[in-house]
């Protein structure tokens, strides 16, 4: 069972995300927090196996958040979710050890597509046509 942690401010957004996770096999989300503070507590206290967060959140950033989660042992993977894309943000995510980064407006989805993927593998591609 993949253990995971969604931090967001909007808990329509978190709603959202558990509702569409609930329906993938062999997922559970132990956790949901609204503020950074939240997200460090729960993701040390949890141990997530994969912990999505929002770039924006009360009291310290997203960005932060990953700095400080990627130091447990085991680390979680971590897919970050936001509405700040920017070339700049998604930069400093990945230095700082994010495995993912999606704008929620356009990529949203792709949250359950890597995730069904982690559980899963890759989904088989067709067969081209052969020359």
């Amino acid at each position: 069972m993949m253990k995971i942690l969604i931090a967001d401010d909007s808990a329509v957004v978190r709603a959202r995300l558990a509702s569409l996770l609930t329906d993938l096999h062999g997922i559970e989300v132990v956790g949901q927090a609204g503020d950074a503070p939240e997200a460090r507590g729960l993701a040390e206290k949890l141990r997530p196996d994969v912990a999505i967060l929002d770039l924006r959140m009360p009291n310290g950033s997203g960005a932060d958040v990953l700095q400080d989660i990627k130091r447990l042992n085991p680390a979680p993977k971590v897919i970050m979710l936001t509405n700040y894309p920017h070339p700049e943000n998604r930069k400093k995510c990945f230095d700082r050890g994010a495995d993912y980064f999606f704008d929620k407006s356009t990529e949203f989805n792709k949250v359950l597509s890597v995730l069904s993927e982690m559980l899963h593998g890759p989904a088989p591609t067709p067969a081209g046509p052969v020359a």
